[in-house]
């Protein structure tokens, strides 16, 4: 894959600066999922602010075409990556479809929306990715459809062990604009965290799951 390490602390400096990036070591958040985390991200946020929304939608652009080349259609995972996809699509000049955590339950029960065939190559667009379950339920109901997925693109990863398996497994490759590791270094150096914080930070990524303040 073809970083771009510039860019990815541009992305973090925007994401904090906005808030749609988080971090409270001290005062940790709590998942869905009942972890305790000292980060919070909502990546949505960033299609309120022109300059950071397009700036993320180049970097897509630019992503896309670097590490997969021009597919024939650029899929959203719902909710978050519906209208990044939107956006990277209208740009690349390309036909745009989502993809739903399960099929609808009445009318034409689709999970997938928007037209797709069998034999196109897609890309698909996720704002966050975590453990990648949910996101991969995308990947999985797209190859079902008869479609060529050559990777994900997600605008923020935490960088999981679990994650990095859950792709390996499922023979999907992603590229993530920022991550976590530029994210801390970007924090530091504008002062939101202390290197006191570094630590503890760490001790999360490796191992949220039984991670304690």
């Amino acid at each position: 894959m073809i970083q771009h390490a510039d860019s990815a602390l541009k992305i973090a400096e925007y994401l904090l600066q906005i808030k749609a990036v988080k971090l409270q070591p001290a005062k940790p958040f709590t998942w869905a999922s009942g972890w305790k985390s000292p980060i919070y991200c909502d990546n949505r946020l960033t299609l309120s602010y022109p300059v950071i929304r397009t700036y993320i939608r180049q970097e897509f652009c630019k992503a896309i075409l670097d590490n997969y080349g021009k597919p024939d259609v650029i899929a959203g995972v719902a909710t978050g990556g519906i209208a990044q996809g939107a956006l990277v699509a209208q740009d690349l000049g390309l036909p745009f479809a989502y993809v739903r955590s399960d099929a609808k339950k009445h009318g034409l029960t689709n999970q997938i929306e928007g037209h797709v065939e069998k034999g196109q190559s897609v890309v698909v667009i996720e704002d966050l990715i975590s453990s990648g379950g949910s996101s991969l339920k995308a990947v999985t109901a797209l190859r079902d459809a008869g479609c060529q997925v050559k990777g994900m693109v997600s605008i923020f990863t935490y960088g999981f062990k679990a994650a990095d398996v859950n792709f390996k497994k499922a023979k999907c490759s992603t590229y993530s604009l920022c991550n976590y590791h530029a994210l801390i270094e970007q924090a530091l150096k504008e002062n939101y965290i202390d290197e006191e914080d570094i630590a503890s930070l760490k001790k999360w990524r490796e191992e949220p799951e039984n991670w304690k303040p």
